[in-house]
């Protein structure tokens, strides 16, 4: 499956709390996820109308890593 081309921060960041992700702070244009699911685990998504898919793919990796499931699951989960 491929990453949407038209995701914000803000929907990302809404779509990770099935996750246990909550916004913990924001800064300036980052907002801070933290999840204690698995253990303690913080993120920071930039706050833009539409993320690179670049960002986004690396930010899915790292919720991926910390969860220990695979990329494709976490895509399949949030984008389908």
């Amino acid at each position: 499956m491929k990453l949407p081309r038209d995701i914000s921060g803000q929907a990302l960041a809404k779509k990770l709390s099935r996750y246990g992700y909550e916004i913990t702070r924001q800064t300036g244009s980052h907002i801070r996820l933290t999840t204690i699911e698995k253990g303690e685990h913080h993120i920071t998504i930039p706050d833009h109308n539409e993320l690179k898919v670049g960002t986004l793919s690396g930010i899915i990796t790292d919720v991926a890593q910390h969860l220990q499931l695979t990329k494709e699951i976490i895509i399949r989960d949030l984008f389908r």
